[in-house]
């Protein structure tokens, strides 16, 4: 690891001045960035942590959306239950370790093609807040690890509205614990979202022909006769375009029996 500064601010406007800095990069839970770091695959001048800030921290309840502050780890998000098929999901990401120092404002920063969180806010149309502005999460993730963050912008806030109906399912790549494919479904009153993590070259998607085929009947059997194409599909050492591509049918009708 290179030698580096590190600022742990304690207010949000601290931590953005603090990210002013040439070379600076916000730390949250660090699960990615740290190990990364100590390979040399990265270098920074500082490390702004935003985990001593007391204002992104926490789980309430506000206007029907479950809010959780960006620097809540993903135990907590666990350990809340107030939207099941989420806390579900939290309870799942990597091991105990990584779950008690894990961040879900971090985690969607970073957005992983691979992690749990962004399936999560994209299937229940969550809003991503940061220290400038609200964004819907449709607008929100661009692309494998890209997002619409700018330069030393804080997600501080993430704002969940809770479905009549949710579920996650994950099937896991053993040795990361992070998901070969990724589902999850959300039946709000104005209809169904389902989210894909894992599977795609271009990261998160929206399945909608799933989600027209589910807001005709929420049943296993409406995904039946669906397919997706492999052809932006990911293809690696643990699973084919067209493994990917078969799994995520398979997990979408059993999150639909799950949430039913």
């Amino acid at each position: 690891m290179y030698n580096f500064e590190f600022v742990k601010p304690g207010t949000v406007a601290e931590a953005v001045s603090a990210l002013a800095q040439e070379e600076a990069q916000a730390l949250g839970g660090g699960q990615t960035l740290l190990p990364t770091m100590k390979a040399r695959l990265a270098q920074m001048e500082t490390l702004v942590s935003l985990n001593g800030i007391s204002e992104m921290i926490g789980i309430r309840h506000e206007g029907g959306k479950l809010c959780i502050g960006g620097a809540t780890t993903h135990g907590a998000v666990a350990a809340d239950g107030s939207y099941p098929g989420l806390s579900s999901l939290a309870a799942r990401i990597g091991d105990p370790a990584v779950r008690n120092r894990g961040t879900i404002g971090g985690s969607l920063a970073n957005n992983d093609p691979s992690a749990c969180y962004p399936a999560a806010a994209l299937a229940s149309g969550a809003t991503i807040v940061t220290d400038k502005r609200e964004i819907a999460a449709d607008d929100y993730f661009k692309g494998m690890f890209e997002t619409a963050l700018e330069d030393g912008e804080i997600i501080t806030e993430v704002r969940f509205p809770v479905p009549e109906a949710s579920n996650y399912q994950k099937f896991v790549q053993p040795a990361s614990r992070f998901a070969l494919v990724g589902v999850f479904v959300a039946k709000f009153a104005e209809g169904v979202r389902v989210a894909v993590t894992g599977a795609s070259s271009d990261g998160v998607f929206r399945w909608t022909e799933a989600e027209d085929a589910l807001n005709r009947d929420f049943s296993a059997s409406a995904v039946e006769s669906l397919g997706v194409p492999a052809g932006d599909m990911i293809a690696d050492l643990h699973g084919s375009a067209e493994y990917r591509a078969h799994l995520i049918k398979v997990l979408t009708g059993r999150a639909v029996s799950a949430a039913a």
